[in-house]
């Protein structure tokens, strides 16, 4: 047991980006969306957030749970490790962004997706 104020050892491995990644670009050729602008802006994004998690969570595991914060008046509380907020913050952002990747790729792969030679003009 993990002795008080500090988190146990993670039980499984950790992402591997470099897997996940190389999934995820095998969906998105197959669909024929790894040239979309918004599949490679929005996958760049995705890396970043999963190497955020990556560091994040390996800053929990070195850390405390639960970290004095000094107030203005020099008042002193307990409180939970910023780390862990954020480390929710970006698991929920990179669901959503892994979401939107899959929608991409699904969207290209039923051929929804606007042909820009259709004689549609496209102004951003």
């Amino acid at each position: 047991m993990a002795e008080a104020g500090k988190p146990g050892k993670p039980r499984k491995k950790r992402t591997n980006i470099a897997k996940t990644a190389a999934q995820l670009l095998k969906l998105a050729k197959e669909g024929g969306a790894e040239q979309n602008f918004f599949f490679t802006t929005t996958f760049k994004r995705y890396q970043m957030q999963l190497e955020t998690l990556d560091r994040l969570e390996e800053e929990i595991h070195k850390g405390e749970l639960l970290v004095e914060k000094e107030y203005v008046k020099g008042r002193k509380n307990l409180v939970a490790n910023p780390a862990i907020q954020e480390y929710n913050k970006t698991s929920t952002a990179a669901n959503q962004t892994a979401q939107t990747l899959i929608k991409i790729i699904q969207t290209f792969a039923d051929g929804s997706i606007m042909d820009p030679d259709d004689g549609e003009d496209w102004e951003l």
